[in-house]
């Protein structure tokens, strides 16, 4: 997966597309991510305490792009025989 913890994405698709934040969780084997502040949801929980709480839900990976300021794709190049992530619009090295 081209987008790693704490990264800096746009939101490309869904209720938040537009939105600009970080990479709190990656889950690689879903193709998901969670990005802070965004895909809030409330869940009504039952119990002692009980109540309404607010979460954030997990995000495909594709309704995502890295950003640093322009939304890029990110792709791989070798350099010295190491791999490293590149912007595909600038051709930055990604850190």
């Amino acid at each position: 997966m081209k987008i790693r913890l704490k990264d800096k994405v746009k939101i490309i698709s869904g209720k938040d597309k537009g939105k600009v934040s970080e990479v709190t969780a990656v889950f690689p084997e879903i193709s998901k991510v969670i990005v802070s502040g965004v895909n809030i949801v409330k869940k009504h929980v039952k119990g002692e305490k009980g109540g309404i709480i607010t979460m954030e839900k997990p995000i495909h990976v594709s309704n995502v792009m890295y950003y640093d300021e322009i939304p890029s794709k990110i792709g791989f190049t070798l350099i010295d025989g190491k791999k490293f992530r590149v912007m595909k619009k600038s051709g930055k090295v990604v850190k």
